[in-house]
This record gives structure tokens, C-alpha cells and sequence, in this order.
């Protein structure tokens, strides 16, 4: 169990990040058409998961905008934004915010995301949600960089994430990501 705060009250989630150098695992989310997801789906990119309660709040708002900015410039990159929230809202808000940078996706049906990533909210007024986090997983499904947000109306540092994976090696080939070697 983490623990993390809400406006400064301790809340506590049902378990820890997955700790950097592990296979992240491969829950299963829903998308916007309402068809399931896995995280495995983009595999063979560098995948930044971003995390929290609800975009009807003004920080999860926030950091969505921030890095469908931030990844822009960044090849072979993907963010994924999950909550709890309902994929017919998130798609929403990211049509009318003009975000296309980034994918909604929703743990609504199930706790397998919560549960396989130690996000779920336990206690609190939050109860049930996720907690404010950020995973960095690379092209082979590693998780390069993990942080749960010490307060959950705080914005996660996002240069953090965008430094680790600026500093991976330039030059070297994926091959589950080069469509030409798979010819």
C-alpha cells in the first residue's frame, strides 16, 4: 500500500507503482468506441501513462493539455490518459480541447488497472478512483520511470518524465518497432 495525500489529508491506495526495470503489466482499459484496449497495444513505442482521478477537475485538465504539448516533438512516443472517468467524457473533453497527442482511456469497467498498478484510491473522499501518478514504459514494455504524485492536487513533474526519456540512446533500432525489419 502507497500512501499519498489529498489536500493534505493521508489517503492510501491498494498497492505500490510497479518498480522501474519491470515488465509493466498489461491491464486492459476501454477506448473511446468503447472496445478494449491493452497496454500492450503500444508496444514497440515509449508509452507515458498518465494517471488520475477525473478530467473534471482542473489539475487532471491540466496535465492532459500539458503533455499532449510536451510529446508533440518526441517521435515514437504515446501518452495515454487513464482515470475512471466514462471514455464518452474523455473523448469529449479532448475534441473540445483540442487534443490529439494524446489517448483517453478508461478503467470504468474493472479494478484489473487499479489493481495491477496499485493506483486504486482506498480511502478518502476519493475513494475508488485513481491516484495521481505518472509510468514511463519503453518500446520493450519496461517501466523506465514511475512517480505517484505526494499530493493528489499537485501536477506530477512532468519534465521528469520527459528527461528520462530524452536521455535514452539515439540510433538504436527496436526491432518490434521497425516495420521494415519485420519484411
Amino acid at each position: 500500500m502507497a500512501k499519498t495525500k489529498l489536500a493534505g489529508n493521508p489517503v492510501n491506495t491498494k498497492g505500490d507503482l510497479p518498480e522501474k526495470g519491470k515488465k509493466a503489466p498489461n491491464a486492459k482499459l476501454v477506448k473511446k468506441n468503447l472496445e478494449e484496449s491493452s497496454i500492450s497495444d503500444y508496444q514497440g513505442k515509449t508509452i507515458i501513462l498518465n494517471i488520475f482521478p477525473s478530467l473534471d477537475t482542473s489539475v487532471c485538465a491540466t496535465s492532459v493539455r500539458k503533455f499532449n504539448k510536451m510529446v508533440t516533438d518526441i517521435p515514437n512516443t504515446v501518452v495515454l490518459a487513464i482515470s475512471k472517468d466514462l471514455p464518452f467524457a474523455m473523448e469529449r473533453f479532448c475534441s473540445t480541447e483540442g487534443i490529439d497527442n494524446v489517448i483517453p482511456l478508461s478503467a470504468f469497467r474493472s479494478n484489473e488497472f487499479g489493481d495491477d498498478y496499485g493506483v486504486e484510491i482506498i480511502d478518502g473522499p476519493l475513494a475508488g478512483l485513481l491516484a495521481r501518478s505518472i509510468v514511463v514504459i519503453d518500446e520493450d514494455g519496461n517501466i523506465i520511470y514511475e512517480e505517484l504524485v505526494p499530493e493528489i492536487t499537485q501536477e506530477p513533474d512532468y519534465d521528469a518524465a520527459i528527461e528520462v526519456i530524452q536521455a535514452k540512446p539515439k540510433g538504436l533500432i527496436n526491432e518490434q518497432s521497425c516495420k521494415s525489419c519485420k519484411k
